[in-house]
């Protein structure tokens, strides 16, 4: 459609327009060497630093720098690769994920010759441990949950994050938490920010792992930077794996990383832009009765339709690309995602065409 020289806007991918901040990309090139070496599995120290201490300011967690973070070449990676470090094949474990969710999470398990047990989650999209039947606790070695959710929006509580805290602690599975958009959320639509599992582990973060991006956060996708924290035995073992895998982080990109990890103003000025759009938009559904469901966070519009793949080829035909709910699995049918990628006059030129084909 670009090719003949259609207009399109495009809200199918979570990739920002938004600049990087400029002093965010300074520092990458100031610390790019005139010596290129291979960079260390754990990181370089002052980024591990400013994690914790960005954890500290956000959410009020104290961790060990040393033992406790581990940087990451973006979250996708880490999220995929998690499993090699926890499951034995042989053994009939299973991984545990909720549905609409990140493809990933199940990818990554059945790699890993796991069984991949989607929990289709209903209502406010919010997985709670008593959404998980007896008998998958009891195979249970690894249990995904995120929040803000992608693709819904949807916020767990800090007393839900308690309670799969507790209930993966009594069946013996390591609890992993998807907080990659902890930051990107909408301050007048929350009484409280997102909460993070950190929060909920306590000290030490016993059998929990939280995973969190610049991506978003910080206009960083293209940089891959990410960080895993938690339990320090479990960081180990995600330190062993990763020094045969080779997914360590460019030192000049971890440089850039410490920038926007020990910076909160520019992660707040974002928040702003995206919360624009998401009500542009989310008027335009609510203006011809089409409701939006969630999406108080994160960065995605998740909207209630009658057939997503019919509404997403008429959308297309005047030129407004979503994605289909069912394309991140069972319970996502019926709705549309939309990224909140496009620029706030995009999102208002785009209303006109959303409303004259759902209407």
């Amino acid at each position: 459609m670009r090719d003949a020289g259609e207009t399109v806007i495009d809200f199918s991918i979570g990739d920002p327009i938004e600049p990087t901040p400029p002093f965010i990309r300074d520092a990458l090139l100031n610390a790019v060497p005139e010596v290129s070496q291979y960079p260390l599995t754990a990181g370089l120290p002052e980024l591990r630093d400013a994690v914790a201490a960005y954890l500290l300011r956000r959410f009020g967690v104290v961790v060990d720098a040393a033992t406790q973070v581990i940087p990451t070449s973006g979250s996708k990676e880490a999220v995929f690769n998690t499993p090699l470090a926890f499951v034995d094949a042989r053994a009939g474990q299973a991984v545990v994920y909720p549905t609409p969710g990140y493809p990933v999470y199940e990818r990554g398990a059945l790699f890993a010759g796991a069984e991949a047990v989607p929990v289709v989650l209903r209502g406010d999209f919010v997985m709670r441990s008593s959404d998980i039947p007896e008998s998958t606790w009891e195979r249970a070695r690894l249990v995904w949950t995120c929040s803000p959710h992608n693709p819904t929006g949807s916020v767990t509580s800090l007393t839900e994050l308690e309670g799969l805290v507790s209930r993966s602690r009594q069946a013996g599975a390591l609890l992993l938490s998807d907080e990659c958009y902890a930051d990107v959320y909408e301050d007048d639509e929350l009484d409280v920010s997102p909460a993070s599992v950190l929060q909920a582990a306590g000290a030490g973060s016993q059998g929990v792992l939280a995973y969190f991006s610049c991506s978003k956060r910080s206009g960083m996708t293209g940089y891959r930077s990410g960080a895993i924290v938690g339990d320090a035995d479990a960081i180990a073992a995600l330190k062993n794996l990763r020094t045969a895998t080779g997914t360590a982080s460019p030192d000049f990109v971890q440089a850039a990383a410490v920038a926007a990890w020990s910076d909160d103003a520019h992660a707040a000025e974002r928040r702003v832009i995206f919360a624009a759009k998401r009500k542009i938009l989310r008027k335009a559904f609510d203006d011809i009765g089409i409701a939006t469901v969630a999406s108080r966070a994160g960065l995605y519009l998740w909207v209630k339709v009658d057939d997503d793949l019919e509404a997403s080829d008429r959308l297309l035909r005047g030129g407004i690309v979503v994605t289909p709910g069912r394309f991140f699995g069972p319970g996502g049918e019926g709705y549309l995602r939309l990224a909140l990628v496009p620029t706030v006059d995009e999102c208002e030129q785009a209303v006109e065409a959303v409303q004259r084909w759902l209407r």
